[in-house]
């Protein structure tokens, strides 16, 4: 990465840094960032805690490149996986230029926003506010909405958007510009994401069982990439699923294997065109119960990175 930066041309005023993309739970921090850069970095779905790793979406303009983190939803952890989580999506606020802080306009304030305004009032950083969802309500509302919140805290700046209208986020993109530090880019131009394929991969295999599962299934469950190998032009591909009790993996493997054959027909075209080449998908269940509450679990299932 350094050699290519180096034999790069830099303007002498280019800009780049890095924005903490923070919230609770469902606010729309992975739809927003995927809208800004075009491009689906990170997965995406209605259940709480989607999103578990710090994911860098990277997004690089002539003079300028923004480093978007998105974070896990902050919340009230139930599990110690759930406060590794937090402590993660903190990490990334502490070492960002800007934070933005994303809320879903239709809903109120409540104690996990205030978890959250006491954790930015401790750093001391440029804070821009970004309303969500301002599709869901009529503009008086919005603009009620807008006077409660920037009653809360002193923000830098406020910007109403729509991440799933892609309302407003060239003028989102121009209030971030704002307090990006002057130097040269933090990462290669072809790069959009600061993780690897095969992350991608297990992230888009979760991302199917979040979307055809429920009740416990989604947060019990971690995915594995096992093997990866190119035979005869197609590449087979085989992931462990973890699941934390007996019950949930006869939920997930379904009445003769129903449910995980839906979620392998789910994941097939999508996979297929992230590797550019047919595929084979094998799915293997196995239960490690009680998971979430055990630290080398969390670490050797990759949910942890930011541990010494």
């Amino acid at each position: 990465m350094i050699h290519d930066l180096l034999h790069q041309e830099i303007p002498e005023d280019y800009q780049s840094g890095f924005i903490a993309v923070v919230g609770r739970p469902n606010a729309g921090k992975s739809t927003m960032m995927n809208a800004i850069l075009n491009e689906k970095v990170a997965i995406m779905s209605d259940k709480p805690n989607t999103t578990r790793n710090n994911i860098a979406g990277i997004l690089t303009k002539d003079d300028v490149q923004y480093v978007f983190m998105d974070t896990p939803g902050i919340h009230k952890p139930q599990q110690h996986l759930g406060k590794v989580l937090n402590k993660n999506a903190y990490i990334a606020m502490e070492d960002s230029d800007v934070i933005a802080w994303i809320i879903d306009i239709t809903q109120a304030f409540g104690p996990g926003d205030e978890f959250i305004l006491n954790k930015i009032k401790t750093l001391h950083k440029p804070v821009v506010l970004l309303v969500n969802k301002i599709d869901k309500l009529p503009r008086e509302k919005v603009l009620k909405k807008l006077l409660y919140w920037t009653d809360k805290y002193d923000f830098n700046d406020v910007v109403p958007i729509s991440a799933k209208d892609k309302v407003n986020l060239d003028e989102l993109l121009k209030v971030f510009r704002q307090y990006l530090p002057k130097q040269p880019p933090l990462y290669p131009e072809e790069m959009k994401s600061d993780h690897s394929v095969n992350f991608q991969l297990c992230e888009l295999v979760r991302e199917k069982i979040l979307q055809k599962t429920h009740d416990e299934i989604p947060h019990s469950i971690a995915v594995i990439l096992e093997r990866k190998e190119i035979e005869k032009g197609r590449m087979i591909l085989s992931f462990l699923i973890i699941v934390d009790r007996d019950s949930q993996k006869g939920i997930l493997i379904g009445k003769q294997g129903s449910m995980i054959r839906d979620i392998r027909i789910a994941c097939q075209s999508e996979i297929r065109e992230k590797v550019g080449m047919p595929v084979i998908i094998e799915f293997y269940v196995r239960v490690e119960k009680n998971w979430r509450n055990k630290e080398v679990k969390i670490k050797e299932f990759g949910l942890d990175e930011l541990s010494e």
